[in-house]
C-alpha cells in the first residue's frame, strides 16, 4: 500500500465519526496510538505522522485527537491499553512496535479500522484475508522483511564473494524488525553458504561494542572493496588508512572486521 493510501485510510477512518457529534463539538474523531516502545525516540515518526496527517486536512487538536499509549516494552501491559482504547471508540487504532502488537488489536475488536506495518507477511499471520482483499477491520502495509532480508544477504555475497562470515547487526528496540531478521536471515545466508553471526545493538556505543566483539582472522589478501577497511584502523592486508567514508560503508553493508 502506498503511503497516500495508508494515510487516506487513517482520514477516512476519522471522517467516519458521527456528524452529529462533529457539528456539536462534543468529541474530535480519535485516533488510538498503541506501542510496544516507549516514548523515548518515537519523535521522528510522530511527526512524519502528523505531517501525513495535515495533508489530508486533518491537524490535531483541532479536527482530530490522537489518543497515545506507550507499553514500555512490556508486552503483557499491551491487552489492558487496548482495551483501553476500545472502551474510548476511538475512530482507528494504529498499533505499532512489534507484530505481537498486531495481533493483539485484532484480538481487540473486530468493529473498529486497525491500520498496521509490519515486515512479515499478514495473509501468512492471519491478519487479513488476501492482500488485494484485506477484509474484516485491518488493513496496513507489509514491509516485505523476509524478501528484502534474503536479497540483501545476497547483495552483500555478490559485492564480497571470498566473504565466508557474514555479521548481521539488528536493533534490539525494533522488535517487529528484530523478529523477523533473526527468522529470515538464517535460511538465506545457509542457501548461500555462508556462516552468520547475529547480534544485537541499538546505540552507536553499542555497535562499536558489537564490531570489537567479532572474532578477526587475518586474510591472505584483501577481500573487501577498496574504501573498505577493519574497524581496527587500517585494511588487515593493504594496510590503507580508515576514513570515515570506509566506516560508514562497513556499517551499511553489515561487513565483519575482517573477511576469509
Amino acid at each position: 500500500m502506498r503511503r497516500r493510501d495508508f494515510l487516506g485510510v487513517l482520514a477516512g477512518a476519522a471522517a467516519a465519526w458521527p456528524r452529529a457529534a462533529q457539528a456539536q463539538q462534543a468529541a474530535l474523531p480519535a485516533i488510538g496510538i498503541v506501542d510496544l516502545r516507549s516514548p523515548e525516540g518515537m519523535d521522528t515518526r510522530l511527526r512524519a505522522f502528523r505531517q501525513g496527517l495535515a495533508e489530508t486536512g486533518y491537524v490535531e487538536g483541532e479536527n482530530v485527537t490522537i489518543v497515545y499509549r506507550y507499553a514500555e516494552n512490556k508486552l503483557d501491559r499491551v491487552p489492558e491499553l487496548l482495551a483501553d482504547l476500545v472502551r474510548r471508540q476511538v475512530a482507528v487504532l494504529f498499533p505499532g512496535g512489534s507484530v505481537s502488537v498486531v495481533l493483539a488489536a485484532k484480538a481487540a475488536t473486530t468493529t473498529i479500522p486497525i491500520v498496521f506495518n509490519i515486515p512479515d507477511d499478514p495473509v501468512r499471520l492471519g491478519l487479513v484475508t488476501s492482500l488485494a482483499r484485506p477484509g474484516g477491520n485491518l488493513t496496513g502495509v507489509n514491509f516485505l522483511s523476509r524478501e528484502l532480508t534474503a536479497k540483501q544477504l545476497a547483495f552483500l555475497h555478490e559485492m564480497v564473494p571470498k566473504a565466508a562470515r557474514v555479521a548481521v547487526i539488528v536493533n534490539p528496540l525494533n522488535t517487529g524488525n528484530l523478529e523477523a531478521v533473526e527468522r529470515d536471515a538464517p535460511p538465506a545466508a545457509r542457501a548461500l553458504g555462508l556462516e552468520l553471526q547475529m547480534l544485537r545493538a541499538s546505540t552507536s556505543r553499542e555497535i562499536d561494542a558489537a564490531f570489537a566483539a567479532l572474532p578477526a582472522r587475518r586474510p591472505t589478501r584483501c577481500s573487501l572493496p577498496p574504501m573498505a577497511s577493519s574497524t581496527s584502523g587500517a585494511c588487515n592486508s593493504c594496510n590503507s588508512r580508515r576514513t570515515i567514508g570506509c566506516q560508514r560503508f562497513i556499517r551499511r553493508v553489515n561487513i565483519p572486521r575482517s573477511a576469509g
